[in-house]
């Protein structure tokens, strides 16, 4: 079923369409590290990343911080309001120059019930996304750091995603991607290391990623 509405949609662009709704939308700007709303704030909108990145975090009460996700440009966030969230669960945080599109709940609820097309695409996208935290929390209990470190960046670089393979990474730092899988930033740069002399990434303005690291997240 979800491959079936992925096809529907497939020639759907939800930025010009997002582009023509006037009522509850804006286009806001964020440099780098500024935060888009805090965790506890009113949950009130949804939020579609345009360009640039968007991370989220929760800190638990011992002040334990712990990465949720790193969304690039055509990902949608924010959006536990439509499912009655009355707070922000999360951090949004852009870690470069970054433009965000926020529409309201009321604008994206009219959106959903009178365009089939956005609505097939968004709950897709939802979907998707759910799968993906659930295959994040089985790598959490399953895999060891080294192999989520692997996972991460095959993620970050799109690598099985149809038409959006970026095999360079833009600039991200060794405490994000320990954040992310739950590991000391030493840990991480030991595998950084590990795999640039391997050969399964490069260095070159970002990192390159080459499909050879995929013998890291199959294999023992």
């Amino acid at each position: 079923m979800v491959a079936e509405a992925s096809k529907r949609t497939s020639t759907f662009n939800p930025r010009t369409f997002l582009a023509r709704v006037n009522e509850g939308r804006s286009v806001e700007p964020y440099r780098r590290k500024q935060v888009i709303f805090a965790q506890g704030d009113p949950a009130d909108a949804v939020f579609y990343v345009q360009k640039g990145r968007v991370k989220l975090t929760v800190v638990s009460k011992q002040g334990k911080e712990a990465i949720v996700a790193l969304l690039g440009a055509d990902e949608f966030f924010g959006e536990g309001c439509l499912a009655g969230q009355p707070l922000r669960m999360s951090t949004a945080t852009a870690t470069e120059d970054t433009t965000v599109l926020r529409l309201r709940k009321k604008a994206m609820v009219r959106l959903l019930h009178a365009d089939r097309k956005f609505s097939e695409l968004f709950t897709t996208y939802l979907l998707s996304r759910n799968i993906r935290y659930e295959e994040d929390l089985v790598d959490q209990l399953f895999n060891s750091s080294e192999k989520r470190l692997a996972r991460v960046l095959l993620l970050l670089a799109h690598f099985g995603k149809e038409g959006k393979q970026e095999p360079v990474i833009p600039k991200i730092s060794q405490e994000t991607l320990a954040g992310m899988i739950g590991t000391t930033r030493s840990r991480v740069s030991h595998f950084m290391n590990k795999f640039r002399k391997l050969g399964f990434i490069d260095y070159n303005g970002g990192m390159l990623v080459h499909s050879s690291l995929l013998n890291i997240v199959l294999y023992d």
